[in-house]
């Protein structure tokens, strides 16, 4: 008798190799869901408080009419030594009306931080503390600078930045902080950084005097600040 030549299927292999084929689709699905996920920037959520513009980032101290601007990283060891250099005597030519101030809180040294971003996240907190008490950033940019840690450490934590704010009188900024509310802001205004004469990229502590950028070589002695207007 002939022998019939058809083979049986094995219809559980088959569904076997169907479900790997679509695990691994799915997997592949997910990965490339969370990388996008990761490269996505962060929502520019723009602060709306009178102190701040808006343009450029600067949270503005004072109303005289000269005006300084400085842009500046909290994880930056130079911007602490300017800050130490000339902070007091900023501080005084806004208060006798002298100069305006103008803050810009930037982030360029997040890689220091070993992934915590906390130069970001530093400048985020700037705003949140503009934004509820404008008075309140010197004092705060001033404990920040004197809890400065060193680069290539993850720096302080948001509970730790929450407690430099309210050390100088400001509370209420915990969901400010934990949510990032203006990373995108900092990024955004990070961008429009001027560069130092001479100079090829962007850099910290940098200075403009009455809408001009210059260079620290041409920062005066302590003491002489009012001569950059003359």
């Amino acid at each position: 008798m002939a022998q019939q030549g058809s083979r049986k299927i094995n219809w559980f292999a088959i569904w076997v190799s169907v479900a790997v084929v679509v695990a691994l689709v799915l997997v592949s699905v997910l990965v490339v869901t969370l990388n996008n996920r990761s490269e996505e920037p962060d929502p520019v959520n723009t602060p709306s408080a009178a102190n701040i513009d808006t343009e450029t980032g600067a949270i503005v101290v004072g109303t005289g009419e000269n005006r300084l601007d400085t842009y500046i990283d909290f994880m930056c060891p130079i911007c602490n030594q300017f800050e130490q250099v000339y902070g007091a005597e900023i501080e005084s030519l806004v208060e006798d009306g002298s100069i305006t101030l103008g803050v810009h809180p930037i982030s360029i040294l997040d890689r220091e931080s070993e992934g915590t971003e906390f130069s970001t996240r530093a400048a985020n907190a700037a705003y949140c503390v503009a934004s509820v008490d404008g008075e309140a950033i010197l004092p705060f940019l001033q404990a920040m600078f004197a809890n400065q840690p060193q680069e290539r450490t993850p720096g302080l934590t948001d509970e730790q930045i929450l407690e430099v704010a309210a050390s100088v009188g400001v509370t209420g900024i915990e969901s400010c902080q934990s949510e990032g509310t203006y990373r995108g802001f900092v990024a955004a205004m990070t961008e429009r950084t001027p560069s130092q004469p001479g100079s090829q990229g962007i850099g910290t502590p940098t200075v403009a005097v009455n809408g001009e950028v210059i260079a620290n070589s041409q920062l005066p002695e302590p003491g002489q600040l009012m001569s950059l207007f003359e």
